[in-house]
């Protein structure tokens, strides 16, 4: 299988296969005749010396400076050179690898005016599994993500670093090793490869997607729960869901329904008229999660598949504009918005803990062991969960309203987004061991049930068993939660209820 790009029509999904999954990437013959065409173009504005912001002028407030068609293309050089100057450890492979191809899709256009040869090396890089050094910290998000992105770009010249196998070395030696020749800028290349959000939008296509298997995970945990605690299943009839309207709630309703069948703890003798609010309105907390996170996705799609950079070429008419595309606010308040979400998720899993622990709600074993008192069974891993939801809350401080000016006041407005895909990043792990928590403890609450539960939650449970054994006696825990972490970093749990239930929602 292989992914081809053209600059329009990229998916989240296509981004992950070639992130993480190691699919091919192929530039077609379409997407190099384009580039050609608007590098043609933009050929016109040097050979006539005009004034073109980024290619016969300098940057930022040096804009005023002319650059003459001789020092055109040292500039360049120049440019990437300065701006490499990002700080802290490097971003994980698989957000490198979404970086490059998200640069390489826009490039594909042919609206930046560079030549196939960039592109073609970035493709190149993809494909031989380059993993660029760049820098976590040092964007503002705003003239591009220029920091990180200047890092990638000096790699790819064998001018900057790249890890190779797990080795930190000069990116030259590892691209003499692949057979890379390293890219020589020309007029506007520099610019090409780092005036976007891209970093931003590697982050965000990531997040994205996890985030929509965090949402299927937060309804096979809640599932299981409900039938640990002999829930009451009134509260997930279509009609009430119908009834307000909301796709995201009415799509969790229909998820639990579909995990619960089979169960014989369900829909019997009611230990009680309704439940708690972080059962009963799941489908409202949860779902509002999942609206936001599809209003995010829409957002990531369309800045994947955007111009981001400046100036512009415009191969119809001909012409090179210059503007702001390169700010990164269409993304940057999504992703404040997708730390609030996300963090929902884990709010809600460690109080649906709470139910399960509690005997007075649960009518099972305090802490879910024998012996309570003498053992403390289960009690601690909710702190944990704890601790990482109070985490969590911190990192939902919206770097977005915070603009700093920059550039003796030209940047005079950035958008920090980058720094929220950063914290946002961490969430997503904050959630993912929260929920591996809810499932460990929702396991050992199953076993303290005499009817059997529903058919996904005994495959389930049938999983866990094999690395999680049920606990009769005090022991370490950490262990467990992290091989239940794991499971769910590899989509193995989510892969395992989809195998019995069908598709999720």
């Amino acid at each position: 299988m292989s992914i081809t790009i053209t600059g329009k029509n990229l998916t989240i999904e296509d981004v992950k296969k070639v992130a993480r999954d190691g699919e091919k990437v192929i530039l077609p013959k379409e997407a190099i005749k384009q580039i050609k065409k608007g590098r043609s173009i933009l050929e016109g504005y040097v050979t006539r010396e005009e004034k073109l912001y980024g290619v016969t002028t300098g940057f930022g407030d040096f804009s005023k400076v002319f650059i003459s068609k001789e020092d055109a293309s040292q500039l360049q050089v120049n440019l990437i050179r300065s701006h490499n100057a990002g700080v802290g450890k490097p971003v994980p492979e698989d957000v490198a690898r979404a970086t490059m191809l998200a640069r390489a899709n826009f490039l594909a256009s042919g609206m930046s005016g560079c030549r196939p040869i960039i592109v073609e090396t970035l493709v190149e890089a993809i494909n031989k599994k380059v993993y660029p050094y760049i820098p976590q910290k040092g964007s503002v998000g705003a003239s591009g993500d220029l920091a990180p992105l200047a890092a990638m770009a000096a790699c790819l010249m064998g001018e900057g670093e790249a890890i190779d196998d797990g080795k930190r070395l000069p990116s030259i030696q590892v691209l003499k090793k692949l057979k890379i020749k390293p890219i020589e800028l020309s007029y506007k290349e520099g610019l090409s490869l780092i005036n976007g959000d891209t970093l931003m939008v590697g982050y965000a296509t990531l997040l994205v997607y996890d985030a929509i298997q965090l949402t299927k995970l937060s309804d096979i945990a809640l599932s299981m729960t409900l039938e640990s605690i002999t829930g009451v299943m009134e509260a997930f009839d279509d009609r009430l869901q119908q009834s307000r309207g909301f796709d995201g709630q009415i799509n969790v309703a229909a998820n639990i329904r579909k995990l619960t069948q089979g169960s014989e703890i369900l829909g019997g003798e009611k230990l009680r008229v309704q439940d708690s609010y972080v059962i009963r309105c799941s489908p409202v907390i949860i779902g509002a999660s999942r609206e936001a996170i599809s209003f995010i996705r829409r957002q990531t799609e369309t800045e994947l598949n955007g111009s981001c950079d400046n100036p512009l070429v415009y191969i119809d008419n001909k012409e090179v504009l210059a503007g702001g595309n390169f700010h990164g606010q269409p993304l940057a308040l999504p992703l404040d918005f997708l730390k609030i979400a996300l963090s929902e998720i884990a709010n809600s899993s460690e109080i649906r803990m709470e139910r399960m622990l509690n005997k007075n709600y649960s009518n099972l074993p305090p802490f879910l062991i024998e012996k309570g008192g003498l053992n403390s069974g289960f009690m601690v891993p909710q702190y944990t969960a704890a601790g990482l939801v109070n985490l969590n809350k911190g990192y939902c401080w919206p770097n977005s309203v915070d603009s700093i000016p920059l550039c003796a006041g030209q940047e005079d407005h950035v958008s920090m987004g980058t720094n929220s895909a950063l914290t946002a990043y961490k969430i997503v792990e904050n959630v993912q061991y929260v929920l591996a928590i809810e499932l460990m403890i929702a396991t050992q609450a199953l076993d303290f049930i005499n009817k059997k539960p529903s058919l996904m939650a005994q495959k389930l449970v049938k999983l866990i068993r094999t690395k999680v054994p049920k606990i009769e006696q005090d022991t370490a825990l950490y262990g467990y939660i992290e091989q239940i972490y794991q499971w769910i970093k590899n989509e193995e749990i989510v892969k395992t209820v989809e195998n019995i239930t069908g598709k999720l929602l």
